[in-house]
């Protein structure tokens, strides 16, 4: 897996500690497959901008773990 996964899983773990992160893949969805609703998203936002320290645009929209990565990936200033 690569960093953003791992450092992720980390993030999601605090964020909502009901979610067995060992079983989250790149493709699982957020809604759907991790059972995230808008607040939950809204914190894991959060928590990712003050992680990697920028901020999402305002049309950022994702559907899977691999989404938020390739985000973070290509918008990170710090590891």
């Amino acid at each position: 897996m690569t960093p953003e996964f791992e450092k992720l899983m980390a993030i999601l773990g605090e964020v909502a500690p009901n979610i067995d992160t060992a079983s989250v893949t790149p493709s699982s969805n957020l809604t759907a497959d991790l059972g995230l609703n808008s607040l939950s998203i809204m914190l894991l936002a959060m928590s990712i901008e003050d992680a990697y320290g920028f901020e999402f645009d305002d049309d950022a929209n994702f559907e899977t773990v691999q989404d938020v990565c390739d985000y973070v990936k290509a918008h990170k200033k710090t590891n």
